[in-house]
């Protein structure tokens, strides 16, 4: 189940609110100036479909969103508990960065932790099977895909060369949850 939790960014040891409700968040993350929907395969997604089988199963909502965004580059990506580069992928994230064009994340299967760094509240956001986040170009943010990762998740790109990180260099992702902790 997705979740949201919202801090003060000067105090990761108590949560301002906590929501399960999507609608609340999806109200929430807007107000904030994230997008999150949630989506329907046109059929369903088995464990041994291919890329292009996932890509196909979700081309609506895939073509609305590059039309409305202006995406142009669509992958999927998979993160088993196994995978020789786990390790090394789940550290590349969990910094602090912004990036020059939108973030967008789709789960088809698994979950994984998003913060946004908004103003001064930290944005906790439980992504899980289903979920869309659209991080706005320039919002500070990180994520925690968690020490043993379980997730395929279909990313949007403005930029066809994929996901380039500008880090802030704060260390603030350090003080709050990880994907396990949460």
């Amino acid at each position: 189940m997705n979740k949201l939790s919202i801090f003060s960014d000067a105090d990761a040891s108590r949560a301002q609110l906590r929501s399960d409700d999507p609608a609340e968040i999806r109200a929430r993350l807007n107000q904030a100036g994230v997008r999150f929907e949630r989506w329907r395969a046109g059929r369903e997604i088995g464990p041994n479909d291919s890329h292009a089988e996932i890509l196909a199963a979700y081309s609506s909502d895939i073509e609305r969103l590059k039309r409305e965004g202006g995406y142009q580059a669509v992958d999927v990506v998979h993160m088993w508990p196994g995978h020789p580069d786990r390790e090394l992928a789940r550290c590349k994230f969990l910094d602090e960065h912004r990036h020059a064009e939108d973030e967008v994340r789709f789960f088809v299967n698994g979950r994984g932790l998003f913060s946004l760094h908004v103003g001064e509240r930290i944005f906790e956001v439980l992504c899980e099977r289903g979920d869309l986040i659209g991080i706005p170009a320039g919002t500070p943010h990180w994520f925690d895909m968690g020490a043993a990762p379980e997730f395929t998740a279909i990313r949007l790109f403005n930029n066809p060369e994929g996901w380039v990180a500008q880090f802030t260099g704060s260390g603030i992702a350090s003080q709050f949850n990880r994907l396990d902790q949460e």
